[in-house]
């Protein structure tokens, strides 16, 4: 009788334990990124395995896994909390973001198929349609671009090192799009990245992203001394 092969370890298909732990992490994170999870809101283990139905061990691990992301941090007053970025680090964050960021546009203007201006393109013009009202659509259509852009630039590293720098965009919570003029003005700096990149000009592709991150920049700072003047009141 012909035995079936086994396995090897670590290369079968994942465990419940490991699928909930993935579940229970993207849960969490998503939370912050959202600004459901506030800045130094206290996270414990019971309290995400009641709001998820699981047990506590797969959200242990996935709150091992945000710790070593720097998401989550242990402090002696509160335990642990979601981790709050202070104002220099912030800008020092939106700095990272505008060195990596330009890169890719020029690279883009340098490397795109015609495929991938096409999609980017596809892209505004959904942002262009979308219920100005709603700002969690225009945060999503925000993220597909940027990923469409960074994926034309053909360049394996950037994409690590933008992979790297998302998990601190996290901690920054809710959308700058929130604010209906910020969305209007981000579509046309969308716009402008498109036609620089379209027309093959990587200077201009990376002063129109220089641009769009300073402008991002700046509100994301005015809503955050905004945020935390009130939490003071």
């Amino acid at each position: 009788m012909q035995q079936t092969p086994k396995t090897p370890k670590g290369q079968g298909t994942p465990s419940r334990t490991d699928a909930l732990a993935e579940t229970a992490y993207k849960f969490i994170r998503d939370g912050i990124s959202s600004g459901e999870l506030k800045p130094e809101q206290r996270i414990t283990e019971m309290q995400v395995a009641e709001m998820m139905g699981v047990s506590r061990t797969p959200v242990r691990e996935a709150i091992r896994r945000l710790e070593s992301d720097g998401l989550l941090v242990y402090t002696s007053r509160h335990g642990l909390v979601v981790n709050q970025l202070d104002y220099h680090e912030i800008v020092q964050l939106y700095a990272m973001r505008e060195i990596l960021e330009t890169n890719a546009a020029e690279l883009a203007a340098q490397r795109a198929s015609d495929a991938e201006i096409n999609i980017m393109t596809d892209i505004v013009e959904m942002e262009e349609e979308a219920d100005p009202a709603d700002a969690s659509l225009a945060a999503r259509h925000n993220r597909v671009f940027h990923d469409a852009l960074h994926q034309s630039a053909h360049n394996r590293f950037l994409l690590q090192s933008m992979s790297a720098l998302s998990n601190s965009m996290v901690l920054l919570g809710g959308t700058t799009l929130s604010s209906p003029e910020r969305r209007q003005a981000a579509i046309a700096e969308h716009r402008a990245i498109l036609s620089a990149v379209r027309a093959r000009d990587q200077a201009a592709a990376s002063s129109a992203m220089s641009a769009h991150i300073r402008n991002a920049q700046g509100v994301r700072l005015k809503m955050i001394m905004q945020s935390r003047a009130k939490n003071e009141d």
